[in-house]
């Protein structure tokens, strides 16, 4: 089943990042079809998370589609290289989203391999938020793009991670953001290999 919209629009950024464990995130582009478990997200807690880049409201040509209503992609460039899928939620003109850091492939696997040269399956190849979206042809233009499809959605396949299974850690890459760096937003499937091994604070 499809997330409805109804499962972004909520006001719990930190609920519904933990929620996205073990849902299946999908991408069907020129009829490729690749699919992966999501096991590790990161919330971002909009205008008072000084590790968002929407902090303060900021509004700006990448941040814009934060603030459309829960339930769109946003995608944007780093360092130049990588592109990073976001999960944006809650109501318009609130602008949380979370990171999509890592998943374990389950469909397309060898389109995943094509794109990201690699000729193997190993857990590098997903693992790592920039790795994900190269392996899932996720780029900047995706960004505002609806997650009711048909070029991405999620699903629910009716796997219910178990709190006792599901780490809370800090943040990969936001020691600027100030005591906000210290909150322990970011969740991953315990033992799972294609977790990222990113470090937090």
């Amino acid at each position: 089943m499809i997330l409805p919209q109804s499962f972004y629009t909520r006001k719990d950024v930190v609920k519904i990042a933990k929620e996205l464990l073990g849902k299946v995130l999908v991408t069907n582009f020129d009829g490729i079809l690749t699919s992966g478990m999501i096991v590790e997200t990161e919330a971002y807690a909009g205008e008072f998370d000084k590790a968002s880049h929407a902090y303060r409201n900021r509004r700006t040509a990448r941040t814009e589609t934060m603030f459309k209503e829960g339930g769109v992609a946003y995608v944007y460039l780093c360092y130049g290289i990588h592109h990073l899928f976001n999960v944006v939620t809650h109501m318009a003109d609130v602008p949380h989203a979370v990171l999509i850091r890592a998943v374990e492939p389950l469909e397309g696997v060898e389109e995943m391999l094509h794109r990201r040269k690699k000729e193997r399956l190993q857990p590098v190849l997903t693992a790592g938020p920039g790795a994900m979206s190269a392996a899932f042809g996720i780029h900047t233009r995706h960004t505002g793009t609806s997650l009711q499809g048909p070029d991405i959605w999620i699903e629910d396949r009716g796997l219910k991670v178990p709190a006792k299974d599901i780490v809370h850690a800090t943040r990969v890459g936001v020691a600027y953001a100030a005591e906000d760096a210290l909150a322990l937003y970011r969740f991953y499937i315990k033992g799972n290999p294609y977790v990222s091994k990113g470090k937090g604070l």
